[in-house]
């Protein structure tokens, strides 16, 4: 049998967990935060917006039904490291075509398993996001968490730049029969329909997989394109994404944004939530320790319904900084946090959770046909 290797957590805070080492041997920091979600692993490992953090799942086997090359989110994992209360020995899923520590092997991502997971969840709750150093080399303690203190966390990082594509792309990829909600799959797209161009700060291929799903052309251009950019692809509409880290600091997003407004329909999801708020001259703000998983209930005050939602986000938009112009139009009913806002005089909207979610859920699916509506 072969031997586990020991691995250890460190948080800035001196708290130490020793576990086992799987996926690759290495060391990592990044700020430690938590998912809820009891599938998608898969989803989570290679979503843009989770660099610079090492995600730790809740649910207790995580690895269960393997891997497959249909189901990423990007083309490689993002995160900086991974952790888990079991990873499971067996893949049991007719779609897999590898199993979870192969994968974290393969893109060098550092794995651990067998801590006690709702521990180290319970104490992120109480004390909040804390940076952390993730080893299977370093097993010294005090060192650990020396390294830990001194690393750079999130705040003030622009993480976009690392994960956001480097030339401008046309999307022709439909959603996947299995993510799908009817049977109907999109057509060949003629020439003269609607143009959404997309600005990727990190964005989840899902999302992409949804705007050409509404039956037009999508272009994707990297998060740095000027408005003059995305003016110059003649669009009939504008799409913001998710991305990774602290909005703040991108103010060449958030300057494109302010010379598009008005200028063309504005549809914006995460990260492109908080940098229309910016845009618009809101603020943001540092949550204590983030939503992250599926079932993140909203309430959609313009139809008094209460949806339930996947979320991943460290920060939120300011209620108490609002312009006149923003309407909230959707709040967490955890925390009461700003989830939807659209403004009073151009045609822009947002949110700040994933209709889009794969693997589910699916409740707010309905966004996209509204920004279908918007474009006309």
């Amino acid at each position: 049998m072969q031997m586990l290797k020991t691995a250890k957590l460190a948080l800035e805070d001196g708290t130490i967990y020793t576990g086992n080492s799987f996926g690759a041997e290495g060391e990592v920091d990044g700020e430690v935060c938590f998912n809820t979600s009891m599938t998608g692993y898969q989803e989570i490992l290679t979503d843009p917006s989770y660099r610079g953090q090492i995600v730790t799942m809740t649910y207790t086997q995580i690895g269960n039904y393997g891997i497959n090359a249909e189901d990423v989110e990007s083309h490689k994992p993002h995160l900086a490291g991974f952790i888990v209360r079991e990873n499971s020995r067996r893949v049991s899923n007719f779609r897999a075509d590898g199993d979870l520590c192969e994968y974290l092997s393969r893109y060098h991502i550092v794995g651990l398993a067998g801590i006690d997971t709702r521990a180290l969840v319970r104490r992120i709750r109480t004390q909040g996001a804390m940076k952390g150093v993730l080893s299977s080399l370093d097993l010294d303690d005090s060192s650990l968490v020396a390294k830990a203190q001194a690393s750079p966390g999130l705040v003030g990082r622009d993480l976009v730049r690392e994960v956001m594509p480097e030339n401008a792309t046309g999307w022709t990829e439909p959603l996947s029969r299995w993510a799908r909600l009817s049977n109907e799959v999109a057509k060949n797209v003629p020439a003269n329909a609607p143009h959404i161009v997309a600005l990727d700060y990190g964005m989840k291929w899902n999302i992409a997989r949804h705007l050409f799903d509404l039956g037009g052309r999508v272009t994707v251009l990297p998060g740095m394109a000027t408005a003059e950019d995305v003016l110059a692809q003649k669009p009939d509409g504008v799409f913001l994404s998710n991305g990774p880290g602290d909005p703040e600091p991108l103010g060449y997003a958030i300057e494109t944004i302010r010379g598009l407004l008005g200028k063309k329909p504005i549809f914006g999801i995460c990260l492109g939530h908080q940098l229309l708020g910016l845009a618009c001259g809101a603020k943001t703000y540092k949550l204590k320790f983030g939503h992250r998983g599926a079932n993140q209930p909203v309430m959609n005050q313009l139809t008094g319904k209460v949806e339930i939602t996947t979320q991943n986000h460290g920060f939120a938009v300011d209620p108490e900084s609002l312009p006149k112009e923003l309407e909230i139009t959707h709040f967490n009913l955890n925390d009461n946090t700003v989830e939807g806002m659209r403004h009073a005089k151009a045609p822009a909207f947002s949110v700040q959770y994933h209709p889009e979610a794969s693997a589910g859920p699916h409740d707010s699916d309905y966004l996209f046909g509204q920004f279908r509506e918007m474009i006309g």
